[in-house]
């Protein structure tokens, strides 16, 4: 661990390398936890922003702030469920988690909702785990090192993105069942033969991730910590995430109320410059 500005802790690969085990077990532990939770007959509120939270989303985000603070105490955390305690910015290193992305799929019955959970260092995701309890999943990666998928039951594999495919050849987009909104229907419009593949949650970044689908566009705010996990793994796998314009973003500095204005995962980075 080195030290940032500010004399904020700063982890480096190494020490986020020693970490992944511990935080992917934080996570199957979050998920089971939310797969525990009788969906019929649990509680369902209203945030301020109308979203709902649920008494899943509550028992993850607990299981997850316990082990951060007894793995590494002296890194700040940010959490959906715990956002009006941030004090950003942060300078050095973070840790940024969604407890339960998905909400809605979540209350409506459907599999495709995730937990997850990034390490944040100078404003960059450097680790980044998504875990998708219902479907038996992980997506996991260390920026430079690679990224792989686990199945329950089975050993962890190697992923990779894939090249995009040719002008004139058939690719695939991941849009939001949920959240599909009229600019990402006209960045698909402007490539024509797209295949779309309609997904829930952070899913969208691990199919992105593995190869199943060539680019997830989002092109509407949402927030920080909806993004930063796959935001690492997508990366980590050989892609790149970027606004609209190319640029990159940046996590942490607690602008504009940690919304992210609009992404683009591309699984071709090349395909970014087009």
């Amino acid at each position: 661990m080195n030290e940032a500005r500010s004399s904020e802790p700063l982890i480096d690969h190494d020490a986020a390398a020693a970490l992944m085990a511990p935080l992917t077990e934080l996570v199957l532990r979050a998920g089971a936890a939310i797969l525990a939770i009788n969906r019929q007959a649990m509680r369902v509120e209203g945030k301020i922003d109308g979203s709902p939270v649920t008494e899943a989303d509550l028992a993850a985000d607990r299981i997850i702030a316990e082990g951060l603070a007894r793995l590494v105490p002296d890194l700040p955390t940010l959490s959906e469920e715990r956002a009006q305690l941030a004090r950003p910015p942060y300078h050095g290193s973070f840790f940024l988690i969604d407890p339960l992305d998905g909400t809605k799929e979540f209350v409506a019955g459907r599999n495709e909702f995730t937990v997850n959970l990034a390490l944040v260092s100078n404003g960059t995701p450097l680790l980044g785990i998504v875990g998708a309890p219902a479907l038996g999943l992980v997506w996991r990666g260390l920026v430079g090192r690679g990224a792989e998928r686990l199945k329950t039951g089975a050993a962890a594999e190697p992923i990779h993105t894939r090249p995009h495919p040719k002008r004139g050849e058939p690719w695939i987009v991941a849009v939001s069942r949920s959240h599909l909104d009229s600019r990402t229907e006209a960045f698909i419009a402007d490539r024509p033969g797209a295949s779309r593949q309609v997904l829930g949650s952070a899913v969208k970044f691990g199919r992105v991730a593995e190869g199943g689908v060539d680019v997830y566009p989002r092109l509407a705010p949402t927030s920080e910590w909806d993004v930063a996990a796959g935001h690492a793994v997508v990366t980590a796998a050989g892609g790149r995430i970027t606004d609209a314009k190319g640029a990159e973003l940046r996590f942490g500095s607690g602008r504009n109320g940690f919304i992210v204005p609009e992404f683009i995962a591309w699984g071709d980075p090349a395909a970014a410059a087009r």
